[in-house]
């Protein structure tokens, strides 16, 4: 727990109720298998929570695929700067978020029933972030149109990272991105280092609108 210590500081303990949430409602639910239980700390949280080291201050989030929270929730306990938007297309997963969000107390996290392709005009944010959702490929397809000019992808990816940024290839130079790239967070804090692959964006022909703080759907 002492790197725990070292990267959620004086939110440990949010983090820690957020842990025992996982361990038990996310494993009842299907959202984390029961192997991931013993081993959320450095496969999940930590994992997750470094990756606020590529993180800009006070950032829009949008975290596509959000599911359990990975790493939308884990990066608003450690960065309460962030306003982040959870976006889950799926009613039980949304109705988790929303129980874990208000256990939690973050006053900067809402919770957004929806697809990235049927809210694409109603966000312009700084960065979005993925986690296990699909390869890069497809992912970026998703994921570009919720961004401002300069804003972020910032992908959780594993072993194959490089292989998904070479694939993705077409479609990012077809998006007109400006930089696509691996990245490194949290060395000394994680083995292996958490990879991301950031994908910068370039301009869009008819910038979409920032969201007017909608919900999620009730159904």
């Amino acid at each position: 727990m002492g790197i725990a210590l070292e990267v959620f500081g004086d939110a440990l303990p949010v983090a820690e109720r957020y842990a025992e949430f996982l361990a038990g409602a996310g494993v009842e639910r299907g959202l984390i298998g029961p192997r991931e239980a013993d081993r959320l700390w450095e496969r999940h949280l930590i994992n997750c929570a470094v990756v606020a080291e590529a993180v800009p201050q006070g950032a829009n989030v949008v975290d596509i695929g959000s599911g359990a929270g990975l790493p939308g929730i884990v990066l608003a306990i450690v960065r309460p700067d962030l306003t982040i938007t959870l976006l889950e297309p799926l009613l039980r997963r949304t109705r988790f978020l929303d129980e874990a969000v208000e256990m939690l107390k973050l006053p900067n996290v809402e919770v957004r029933r929806a697809r990235a392709e049927e809210v694409a005009k109603e966000f312009a944010v700084d960065v979005a972030t993925a986690r296990a959702v699909a390869p890069l490929e497809r992912l970026a397809k998703w994921a570009l149109p919720l961004l401002r000019p300069g804003g972020e992808l910032l992908a959780l990816k594993g072993e194959r990272a490089a292989g998904e940024l070479d694939e993705a290839r077409p479609v990012l130079e077809r998006f007109g991105v400006r930089t696509a790239e691996l990245r490194q967070v949290g060395r000394g804090k994680v083995d292996p280092p958490t990879t991301l692959v950031r994908v910068v964006a370039g301009r869009v022909e008819r910038p979409p609108r920032r969201a007017k703080g909608s919900r999620k759907r009730s159904s």
